[in-house]
C-alpha cells in the first residue's frame, strides 16, 4: 500500500520526489524518505511521520543531485519503526543500491530464515530487506543480481531501485511482480523518465503519462530513455481490486481504469441492487464514499447531500496503526450536519467495511442527530479474508464479516437495513470491459499465491 517515486536526470529530482510523495500521502502515513544521487555520492534521509514532517525545507537542501528515489510507508510486514523506513540502502564492495518496495512478500519468512542461516544480519523486521540481502549475496553485476533476487520472490512486489549506470550516472529500475498486484506507472518530464505508484503523482510533477508497467516487467531508465524486458513469467492476473475500492486517490488511473469512474459505477451497481429502497437522501461517509454515493444518487434519483463535515487534519482512520488511536480519530474526523439530516431517512454509503467499529460509531452519531432511518450501503462485498499482499488485515478475528452474518452485522451497527455490493457487480464496475484479472481474495479467500505458514 506504500507510495513510490523515482526520478531520472532532473536538476530538481529531490523536489519532484517530494511533490510526488506528498500527492501519494494517502498510501502511507507512518514514514517517508528520499535518497538522491549527486557527484559526491548518495544522500539519504528518512524518518517517522508525514512527508511535511520528515522532509522539511532544511532536509531537502541536503538531498542534491539529478536522480532521486522516495517512499511513503504504510507498514504491514514489519513494524512501524525507523529501521523499517524506506528507501533502503545497500552498500556492497561491488555496487551501491537504493530500493523502495510496495507490497508484501508471502515467502519472506522462509527466505529470511534461509539468509540468516547463511550469516545474513538484518537491521529491521520488514520483508523488503530480504530483497537487498538476496542481491548482496549474488556475485554478478547489479542487474543480474536483481533479476536473480526477483526470481526467488513470491507475493506482491512493486519495486523501484537506484542502481549504478555508465560512468557516474545512476539509473532507476522499476519492477512489477508477475501477478500485477500493485500498480507502477511511468511518465516523462522534459528529459527525464519518472515512475510512481499512481498517476496522481505524475500529474503533480507535470509529467506526461507513458504507460503502466506490465506484470513481470522490468524497466531500466537512464536520462530520457528506457529499456523494457519481461524478466518474470506472468502468472494469474491479480490486480488488487481494493485499490479501486479504497486505496487509490480518485483522480488517479489505476490498472488503466479511472478510479473516480469505477467508484461511481460501483455506486450505480449498488443502487440497482437495492432498487426500491425508501429514503430521502443519499449521504456519503467522507471522503472515500463520495464517488460511490454520487453514482448511487444518480442511478436511484434520491438526492445527494454531504451530511457530514469532515476535519481534513485528522488523517485516514483505516490506516492508523493502533485501534485506540483509530477510535479516537473517528470522533475527531466527522460531524453530522443536524439541520440536513434530522427527521430524514438516509442511505449511508461507504466504500468498505473491515472491522465495523468505525461504521458503528458513525451510525451512533447519526442517531444522536435524530436521523429517522439509516440504510447502510457498502459499495464492495463483505471482507472475509486477511490480505497477504499489502493491506493491514492480518487476522480473520479482526474482520467483522468473517465473524458475523450480514443480519448480525446489521444488528451490531443498529441500522435499519444493510447491503454489500455483490462481487460480480463490483468486478464489472472495476474491469469495465478491459479484461483485467483482479485479486478479490479479501472477499473470497481465493489467494492467487501460496501463503506460507508463519507469514
Amino acid at each position: 500500500m506504500c507510495g513510490l517515486v523515482g526520478i531520472t536526470d532532473h536538476r530538481d529530482a529531490a523536489q519532484l520526489a517530494y511533490l510526488a510523495l506528498y500527492s501519494q500521502q494517502h498510501r502511507g502515513q507512518e514514514s517517508a524518505g528520499i535518497v538522491s544521487h549527486a557527484d559526491d555520492g548518495i544522500h539519504l534521509h528518512r524518518g517517522m511521520g508525514l512527508v511535511t514532517e520528515v522532509l522539511t525545507e532544511q532536509v531537502m537542501q541536503t538531498l542534491p543531485g539529478r536522480c532521486a528515489l522516495g517512499q511513503v510507508r504504510y507498514s504491514t510486514a514489519g513494524g512501524s519503526r525507523i529501521e523499517n523506513a524506506q528507501p533502503l540502502l545497500l552498500r556492497s564492495p561491488r555496487f551501491t543500491v537504493a530500493m523502495a518496495h510496495n507490497g508484501n512478500l508471502t515467502n519472506a519468512v522462509a527466505l529470511r530464515r534461509q539468509l540468516e542461516d547463511q550469516g545474513a544480519v538484518f537491521h529491521g523486521t520488514a520483508d523488503s530487506e530480504v530483497i537487498i540481502h538476496l542481491m548482496a549475496r549474488h556475485s554478478g553485476p547489479v542487474l543480474e543480481a536483481l533479476v536473480a533476487a526477483l526470481a526467488q520472490l513470491e507475493g506482491a512486489f512493486s519495486l523501484l531501485f537506484m542502481v549504478p549506470g555508465e560512468g557516474k550516472k545512476p539509473r532507476i529500475v522499476a519492477v512489477r511482480d508477475p501477478w500485477g498486484f500493485r500498480p507502477v506507472v511511468m511518465g516523462k518530464l522534459h528529459g527525464s523518465i519518472v515512475f510512481a505508484s499512481e498517476t496522481c503523482a505524475l500529474d503533480m510533477m507535470n509529467a506526461r503519462f507513458i504507460r503502466e508497467l506490465e506484470p513481470g516487467e522490468m524497466v531500466v531508465a537512464e536520462g530520457d530513455s528506457f529499456t523494457a524486458s519481461r524478466v518474470l513469467e506472468p502468472r494469474k492476473p491479480s490486480a488488487c481490486v481494493f485499490e479501486h475500492v479504497y486505496l487509490a486517490r480518485p483522480d488517479s488511473r489505476v490498472f488503466n481504469v479511472p478510479v473516480s469512474k469505477s467508484r461511481r459505477d460501483m455506486g450505480r451497481e449498488l443502487a440497482r441492487q437495492m432498487k426500491g429502497v425508501e429514503a430521502d437522501l443519499v449521504v456519503p461517509v467522507p471522503d472515500s464514499g463520495v464517488p460511490a454515493a454520487l453514482g448511487f444518487a444518480e442511478e436511484s434519483g434520491i438526492p445527494f447531500e454531504m451530511g457530514f463535515i469532515r476535519n481534513h487534519y485528522s488523517g485516514r482512520t483505516f490506516m492508523k496503526p493502533n485501534q485506540i488511536v483509530r477510535e479516537k480519530s473517528v470522533r475527531l474526523k466527522l460531524q453530522p450536519v443536524r439541520e440536513l439530516l434530522e427527521g430524514k431517512r438516509i442511505v449511508l454509503v461507504d466504500d468498505s467495511m473491515v472491522r465495523g467499529t468505525t461504521s458503528r460509531k458513525i451510525v451512533r452519531m447519526l442517531k444522536k442527530a435524530r436521523v429517522k432511518a439509516v440504510h447502510m450501503a457498502i459499495s464492495s462485498p463483505p471482507v472475509i479474508g486477511p490480505c497477504f499482499y499489502g493491506i493491514d488485515t492480518p487476522a480473520e478475528n479482526e474482520l467483522i464479516a468473517a465473524r458475523m452474518t450480514v443480519a448480525q452485522i446489521r444488528e451490531f451497527l443498529h441500522v435499519d437495513s444493510l447491503a454489500f455490493l455483490e462481487r460480480e457487480r463490483m468486478e464489472r464496475a472495476v474491469a469495465q470491459g478491459t479484461g483485467q484479472g483482479l485479486c478479490t481474495a479479501c472477499f473470497t479467500r481465493d489467494y492467487p499465491t501460496l501463503v506460507q505458514i508463519g507469514h
